[in-house]
């Protein structure tokens, strides 16, 4: 008897039984050309759905050899046929009784293009597909016949008509590969020019919404072009060149008035450390892979961290070089996460005024006369800005639109039109001669190399109630980690739920392995990022998930950061 038969004869025995009766059909069954996996299924109809597999041999599949091959081209390929799948899914899947009963899901990838576990190419061209599926119920009890359609005709017919080569044109299997790889290529050649970012002519910068990151479509878009003074050619190892707008290294500000294309530059930079699926219009922007946008976040946590270069002497005697507090202002947060990114890594901040503490960024002349530096504790970034780079080796894009003192400290001046850019930087500094601002140099020592921050390992705690780890991911903006919850709405450079899933089972991950009290948040995440590098996202849990990706170094820091309750061990 195969495999089919057996599971249909088995679903047809607990027909009518307690919803526990699925727990006979975990296993694995082999439907001819495809094997099924249930590895769990869910305790009632109403819980979280169960977790099923399909393994496609490579002989089945087909798919062109130079669409796996492993790196960038398998993961295009890869994330290319999880919204296949999911698309295949939404036209056959659907309710079949009560709860999730029916519903079969996969947590596809958005508009960005990273390594997930939904879909996984072994290197002979092998498919495992991991996804969830409602079993079947009326109240309580199983709808054995339902199922069985569900996982013998609706399931295998689902993976059939999305994961293998047949079902698609070649060019188009090819064409996510090749973009994605060709994005890799890109951004890896920035600093050989000089470049912290690369806008490729012709690239579609605006969204749909602030809910729906696919391009804005329609007669009114306008199509990037680059001024001729910044304008690039760069030539890839394949010897395919492409043109664009060069960001050199440096200070960067971006200006122009409102509703003119600052800040959506600005997102589209943000999320060029990220590679796009063809058709996004973003596909050849990219940035620097360790550039971080900084925010404002008035009411986070900060734990122990060297504020000293932005926040002087605090009232209340608030020692600076190991700030703490549960309900930071705007402007002690953003100081806190320059010094955060700079601990981990960050090569490039980005900042855009709308979203930044107005006095931690600028303190013009008439301020510093109605109040002298002697009772201000903050020293605005414009302080600092120019010592970053040329001490530290960090550059900055700004978005400025409401205060002509930063154009003294820019590099580079970019002034949006129309969405369209232009360089201005010697009006600017014609600007600056001939209207000088006055403003008093107010910084006091320098900027020194980040601290050894070590965290406390008791006070990093999963658990919650009976459960030794409880981790759950809302959105792209609050990780329940144990009894507290991660604010992470500020952390724009988080893309997906499945990354921020990631991150949370990733700080399980770090706390049982590599937290001990002498460890530095730094070497913690490169442990960690070693781990994943070589097993893998499977390495962040006992058993297969499909809802993981890919993260960075930078976002990892930002939620353990953000951990309220999380200690430093004190020297």
């Amino acid at each position: 008897m195969s495999g089919a038969d057996r599971l249909g004869r088995l679903l047809s025995e607990i027909d009518g039984k307690g919803y526990g009766a699925y727990r006979r059909i975990v296993g694995s069954w082999s439907l001819s050309d495809l094997t099924l996996m249930i590895d769990r299924v869910q305790a009632d109809p109403f819980a979280s759905p169960s977790r099923l597999r399909i393994r496609i041999a490579p002989e089945l599949s087909n798919l062109p050899r130079d669409a796996i091959v492993p790196g960038p081209r398998a993961v295009g390929t890869s994330c290319f046929l999880a919204r296949s799948f999911s698309e295949a899914a939404g036209t056959v899947s659907g309710r079949r009784g009560s709860g999730h009963s029916g519903v079969v899901r996969i947590a596809a990838p958005g508009q960005e293009v990273v390594p997930n576990t939904a879909v996984i190419l072994s290197e002979a061209g092998g498919v495992e597909v991991r996804f969830t599926v409602g079993l079947p119920a009326r109240g309580r009890r199983v709808l054995g016949r339902e199922a069985a359609r569900l996982l013998l005709e609706d399931v295998p017919r689902i993976a059939r008509e999305s994961l293998l080569a047949r079902s698609h044109e070649r060019r188009r299997i090819l064409l996510h590969a090749e973009t994605n790889e060709t994005a890799d290529l890109l951004r890896q050649t920035l600093r050989s020019h000089g470049l912290v970012a690369f806008v490729a002519e012709g690239a579609v910068l605006p969204r749909r919404s602030g809910v729906d990151d696919r391009p804005m479509t329609g007669d009114s878009v306008v199509a990037f072009r680059s001024p001729e003074s910044l304008r690039r050619t760069v030539t890839l190892p394949a010897g395919q060149t492409l043109t664009g707008m060069g960001i050199p290294e440096g200070i960067t500000l971006v200006a122009g008035g409102g509703y003119h294309g600052k800040s959506t530059l600005l997102e589209a930079l943000a999320a060029g450390v990220y590679n796009h699926r063809p058709g996004d219009g973003r596909e050849r922007v990219v940035t620097d892979p360790d550039a971080v946008e900084v925010r404002s976040e008035p009411g986070r946590s900060v734990s122990s961290v060297d504020v000293s270069a932005f926040i002087g002497n605090l009232p209340g005697g608030e020692v600076n070089h190991t700030f703490s507090t549960d309900n930071a202002s705007g402007s002690t947060s953003q100081a806190a996460a320059v010094s955060e990114a700079r601990e981990g890594g960050a090569s490039v901040l980005l900042l855009d005024e709308d979203r930044a503490a107005t006095n931690f960024m600028i303190r013009d002349r008439r301020m510093q006369e109605l109040v002298p530096k002697e009772l201000e504790p903050i020293t605005p970034f414009i302080e600092r800005v120019r010592e970053l780079h040329r001490r530290h080796g960090v550059s900055a894009i700004l978005v400025i639109g409401g205060s002509g003192d930063y154009l003294e400290v820019a590099d580079t001046v970019v002034r949006m039109t129309g969405f369209l850019p232009e360089e201005v930087t010697e009006q600017a500094r014609s600007i600056v001669r001939n209207h000088p601002s006055g403003r008093l140099t107010e910084a006091r020592g320098s900027i020194d190399s980040s601290p050894h921050r070590r965290p406390a390992k008791e006070s990093v705690d999963p658990s919650r109630g009976r459960r030794k780890v409880s981790v759950r991911a809302r959105g792209t903006g609050t990780l329940q980690f144990g009894t507290g919850e991660i604010d992470l709405a500020a952390v724009a450079q988080i893309r997906s739920e499945s990354q921020l899933r990631a991150i949370g089972e990733a700080l399980v991950l770090a706390r049982d392995r590599f937290m001990d009290d002498r460890t530095t948040v730094a070497e913690i995440t490169d442990r960690v990022c070693a781990v994943l590098a070589r097993e893998g996202l499977d390495a962040l849990g006992p058993d297969p998930m499909g809802n993981l990706a890919h993260f960075r170094r930078h976002e990892f820091i930002a939620a353990l950061n953000r951990l309220r309750g999380l200690r430093m061990v004190q020297d």
